[in-house]
């Protein structure tokens, strides 16, 4: 009788090498492109397509009384109106810290005394190559500058803790990144 091993045995995996890369194009807000790579022990008859973008950031601000600061905002991709917490691209050259500082800002009007960071994630490694870089932001005050980009149209508000998870629970929360941002900010808020 002949057995069949798995290709990919749990410890097993191991990098592969890339032998070739094509640029598919430049969009702005990302790169894309086509990667090919040779295994061990496995033929490949096509390449893998990749989007390339800047680090993203997600912050969590929080008021001294409390209330967490969430944005509403039209999102072309599901061509509705998402509630998120402030966040964007880091730009070249900028730390994460100072990205998420500026975002909260930019997009709120708010201010924080404190930033925190709470980790990173990789929004999906199957095809983007980044990390979105998540921030607590303790006493966040509102100072009135906002600065958005064009295109953006953001209304920020103040909810309680126990608010946002009714929004998690019901589905008025559902883009992944912010729901990691969310779960980070509530166990550091936890912990104390």
């Amino acid at each position: 009788m002949m057995t069949e091993e798995p290709v990919n045995r749990p410890g097993t995996a191991a990098p592969w090498r890339r032998v070739g890369r094509v640029d598919c194009g430049d969009f702005r807000i990302f790169r894309m492109v086509e990667e090919f790579y040779e295994a061990p022990g496995m033929a490949l008859g096509h390449g893998f397509y990749v989007l390339e973008s800047a680090d993203w950031v997600n912050v969590v601000p929080v008021t001294p009384e409390g209330k967490v600061v969430l944005i509403r905002q039209f999102r072309a991709g599901t061509v509705e109106v998402t509630i998120e917490v402030p966040g964007g691209m880091v730009d070249d050259g900028e730390e994460p810290a100072a990205a998420a500082a500026r975002e909260l800002e930019e997009e709120t009007g708010y201010r924080a005394r404190t930033l925190v960071r709470l980790g990173g994630v990789r929004p999906n490694p199957a095809i983007l190559r980044n990390t979105c870089h998540m921030f607590l932001a303790l006493d966040a005050v509102p100072t009135g500058r906002t600065n958005f980009d064009p295109g953006e149209d953001v209304h920020a508000f103040e909810v309680a803790w126990d608010e946002v998870q009714a929004m998690i629970a019901d589905g008025r929360i559902d883009h992944s990144l912010v729901l990691n941002a969310l779960e980070f900010a509530r166990r550091a808020r936890e912990a104390g």
